[in-house]
């Protein structure tokens, strides 16, 4: 079996998580099983979840007794584990080590795979996106899910291309990307990073997953059950800001991302630490890839669940 990959901000998490014996928690997000394994041996009772089918072989050799993974999306964790039944949720969003490191999975623009992206066995991959959708929407998807400035520049270049040749394999479509911007011309980061990230975010539609999840995680805390996230970049975390933000009674000013909201009902979280909390020096010596990561924690209140709209 493949070695698992150590998780980002571990011991803050387990720490914000505050596992015990006779405790039930949830992994909203399963992967190569860090976080899970670091709570089942603080004692407590693991439901994991995992929407890929391939996590499952990182379950063996885990207490039976105390571990449970659903093959499913964490945004349904409510409906099995049931309306305020477990102490802890912890969500771990974005692509992981392992799934980046397997280039048949075709998340990655270094390593050479289909276009593929499904973090689950089923629905569109990002060939069908990138081959299929319309100009306009393509360039919508990759500057709002990537944030990319070039955004219609490339989408241009992409439908005329995928007109002579469809589009099949990561590295074909980095290479292409990093043409039409011009080449790298000394940048450090990828030409096609921000559209790989778009392309993922929308194959999987991981914003409004996390949004569900959130929700999701509400519904199913107990009171002081406590809820950590764990983000990678700036659209994730502004949803988790903003909704533990507006859950515990702090109205954010808005932005144009996120435009002002108005308190609706009483707190359902009370925040666990202000702001994030981000991976220590040691760490990015020893996992660079932790560099963006940001942790946000809180504990759930005795209110009522908010309505959806709110």
């Amino acid at each position: 079996m493949t070695a698992p990959h150590i998780p980002v901000l571990l011991n803050e998490v387990v720490d914000a998580m505050a596992p015990a014996a006779g405790k039930t928690l949830v992994d909203g997000t399963f992967g190569a099983g860090g976080y899970s394994r670091a709570l089942l041996a603080e004692g407590a009772g693991v439901i994991a979840f995992d929407r890929d089918p391939t996590a499952r072989r990182f379950a063996e050799g885990l207490p039976a007794d105390r571990f449970r993974l659903v093959e499913g999306r964490f945004s349904e964790l409510d409906e099995e584990t049931g309306a305020g039944a477990v102490e802890g949720v912890v969500l771990d969003i974005g692509v992981s080590s392992m799934q980046l490191d397997e280039a048949e999975r075709g998340f990655s623009f270094m390593r050479d795979g289909p276009l593929d992206m499904r973090m689950a066995a089923s629905g569109l991959t990002a060939a069908d996106l990138v081959n299929e959708t319309e100009q306009t929407e393509l360039a919508r998807i990759l500057f709002v899910y990537g944030e990319e400035r070039e955004s219609r520049r490339i989408a241009r270049a992409i439908v005329r291309r995928r007109e002579e040749q469809p589009f099949s394999r990561t590295l074909e479509l980095a290479e292409f990307i990093e043409k039409a911007l011009g080449g790298r011309r000394g940048a450090k980061v990828h030409p096609a990073t921000r559209s790989f990230q778009a392309l993922r975010i929308a194959v999987n539609e991981e914003l409004a997953e996390l949004e569900a999840g959130l929700a999701a995680a509400e519904r199913a805390l107990k009171e002081d059950g406590r809820l950590c996230v764990v983000t990678f970049h700036s659209l994730e975390d502004r949803i988790v800001k903003t909704f533990l933000s507006v859950r515990a009674g702090r109205t954010p000013a808005g932005s144009r991302h996120a435009p002002p909201v108005e308190a609706a009902a009483a707190p359902s979280f009370r925040l666990l630490f202000n702001g994030a909390h981000g991976p220590s020096d040691a760490e990015l010596a020893a996992n660079p890839r932790a560099r963006s990561a940001k942790l946000r924690a809180a504990v759930r209140t005795a209110a009522p669940v908010w309505r959806a709209a709110a």
